[in-house]
């Protein structure tokens, strides 16, 4: 066996830029390969964050940036989240450490980090779209350039890939490629020897060349270029499954190993000299594995998704002791409790069936689980649908994804006032994942809906309570709820609900002399309240309800009260706060308001208590923030 030189032990630590790679001879490339792939582990050990994708982009990502003139020619990483090679050959190495922690870098691209993130992505589908319109830049400013989107097989899912793909293939100079990771072999089976060398073959200038002239000469007869044409479709879609993207107007190569540098480097060589001598849009299909190098994550690429810190010798280690149960869980536990009560209930996720606590579900409710992918806008109306025929649907989704289908959610749900259930994870700050999965809009974009009720869990119990609640009602309604854990209050199999709209009152003020002060709380916030609320005496409100609010409780409130504190962990513009102080101004109720929540602006990554602490929304700055806006109190 050959021994790797000295210079090649280091060859990752000499690269500062993808400019140092492509000093790099073809040779060195598997060793590079290697090399990162173990940084990745280690470094992801350290500070969590995505690994099984972002191991099976590791060669890829080398290819792409040895292959393409890279931050001229545009990368654009569908998700984000396989990136990470990416950052790591662009200069970001050393600042690795930092990923998704508070003033680090982010775990998705970024444009304001590098030049090499061509695109911010976090969202899935969204980048053939993006890359098309840097393609079309570039011809408009005359520059030769190509756009290069990848993008997941699971993404594909998505209606917005193939709005792009359709859009694309009309302009038949486009300097764009697509390259299809393909991580799940769910479109393509076998790749070998075949594959490999067809894959060389279509993508070279002598398949191309040969295709123009054959082009040229039949078209003089129509009727048989027709029948060329149906014969080579046919042919190519006995051995590759990419009829459907030459049908889209792209020429389709692959699938290949997206592990084999020696196929890889030389076929993206061809595609992009195909892109820039006018061929159009090109699609390549490469087939990778999540997980690779690292043989846990081979085994359970699901658990190795999105780990915390963990001893890469040891993997993951699941805890021994009694754990709080996480809201998702709860959800969980009472979609299964509900489900057996009520044959009419049914699950929908886009394809979140971790994420949103499903997993047990579909084990025990097959016939009544579906994920339908990454199609939040299909989600929803689906569910629509299921509910016109007397079905109970409940879309288990998180808060950021929903924004995907507000268009929906509006005309095909809450038009048509259908009982379908939206249970909302990740509301509020989400932590790691920073502004592109926060959860902040939810209560101004749902509450200005008609026939809307939103509800918000301040603990596990009333979550589950909510929930139950929620799902009695006769039209569409959304309880909201965050990441992580609660207080840890007791839980039961019961599907006990609670009174529409009513809040509750967990602390009345003691004073009988000076000014009245009542928190009016939303969620979670209700326990920093508490904390606080002896040292203040205010009174302390449970407001449960965002919609409808406990109008007839905020009447007598605003009667008796001489000032108020709203706490919500959504965004203040719009938010439930300024529902509270609408109402009392129509009901011509004019007092001191103080509204705290989340500031007009995107909440970055870090650790959540610590950006919670940023915005003021943890007891110490709550009480700062009431203390200021109410002197008196001191």
């Amino acid at each position: 066996m050959k021994l790797p030189s000295p210079m090649q032990e280091r060859l990752l630590q000499s690269i500062e830029s993808p400019d140092d790679l492509r000093k790099l001879s073809r040779d060195d490339l598997p060793h590079l390969a290697r090399e990162l792939r173990t940084f990745l582990i280690d470094s992801v050990s350290q500070t969590g964050g995505h690994l099984s994708s972002n191991l099976g982009t590791v060669e890829l990502a080398i290819a792409l940036h040895y292959v393409f003139h890279t931050p001229n020619d545009r990368i654009i990483w569908d998700v984000g989240h396989q990136s990470y090679a990416h950052k790591i050959l662009t200069g970001r190495r050393d600042q690795m450490h930092t990923l998704r922690k508070l003033g680090g870098i982010s775990g998705f691209p970024r444009r304001s980090e590098s030049i090499f993130d061509a695109f911010g992505t976090a969202h899935s589908s969204t980048s053939i779209s993006a890359a098309m319109g840097m393609a079309r830049a570039f011809q408009t400013k005359g520059i030769k350039q190509v756009a290069v989107a990848i993008i997941g097989d699971g993404a594909m899912s998505a209606g917005m890939a193939f709005e792009a793909l359709n859009n694309a293939g009309v302009y038949k100079d486009l300097p764009l490629i697509v390259v299809l990771n393909d991580n799940d072999m769910s479109i393509s089976p076998a790749v070998g020897a075949l594959n490999r060398y067809l894959a060389r073959l279509m993508s070279g200038s002598f398949y191309a060349n040969t295709k123009k002239g054959i082009d040229s000469v039949l078209s003089l007869a129509p009727p048989l270029r027709e029948f060329a044409k149906r014969l080579e479709e046919h042919a190519k879609g006995m051995v590759v499954p990419g009829t459907i993207f030459e049908e889209f107007g792209f020429n389709y190569t692959g699938p290949i190993d997206g592990h084999d540098l020696d196929s890889l480097v030389p076929t993206l060589q061809n595609i992009m000299h195909l892109a820039l001598s006018g061929d159009g849009p090109q699609f390549l299909h490469i087939v990778t594995k999540k997980g690779k190098g690292y043989k846990r994550a081979e085994a359970d690429p699901i658990l190795y998704h999105g780990p915390g810190k963990f001893d890469p010798m040891l993997g993951i280690q699941t805890s021994s002791g009694p754990s709080k149960k996480t809201f998702t869980q709860v959800f969980g536990d009472w979609l299964c409790d509900q489900a057996t009560a009520d044959p009419r209930l049914i699950a929908v996720t886009p394809a979140m069936r971790e994420g949103s606590g499903l997993v047990d579900f579909e084990k025990r409710f097959p016939n009544r689980y579906y994920d339908v992918g990454i199609a939040e806008q299909h989600a929803v109306t689906f569910a629509a649908g299921l509910a016109c025929e007397g079905l109970k649907p409940v879309v288990a989704i998180y808060s950021t994804f929903l924004q995907r289908g507000y268009d929906q959610l509006i005309h095909d749900v809450a038009l048509q006032d259908l009982p379908v259930v939206f249970a909302i994870d990740r509301a509020g700050i989400v932590g790691a994942d920073g502004a592109t999965h926060a959860g902040a809009f939810d209560i101004p974009y749902l509450r200005c809906i008609p026939n809307m009720s939103i509800m918000t869990p301040a603990n596990e119990k009333e979550c589950r309570q909510l929930l139950s609640t929620a799902f009695a009602q006769n039209h569409p309604t959304a309880v909201r709820y965050p990441r992580g854990s609660g207080v840890g209050t007791v839980l039961s199999n019961s599907l006990e609900t609670l009174p529409i709209g009513k809040a509750k009152i967990e602390r009345v003020t003691q004073q009988t002399a000076g000014k009245k002060i009542a928190i009016l709380c939303f969620g979670t916030l209700l326990y920093p309240a508490l904390e606080i609320a002896q040292s203040l005496d205010v009174t302390v409100v449970n407001m449960r309800f965002v919609k409808p609010l406990d109008e007839h409780l905020l009447l007598e409130l605003g009667q008796e009260y001489d000032g108020f504190v709203s706490l919500e962990d959504g965004v203040i513009a719009g938010g439930a706060g300024s529902a509270c102080l609408e109402f009392l101004v129509k009901s011509n109720i004019y007092k001191p308001f103080l509204q705290l929540g989340l500031p007009d602006q995107f909440i970055d990554h870090g650790d959540p208590t610590k950006l919670m602490a940023q915005c003021g929304l943890d007891a110490q700055g709550i009480e700062i923030a009431i203390r200021h806006k109410y002197p008196e109190l001191t």
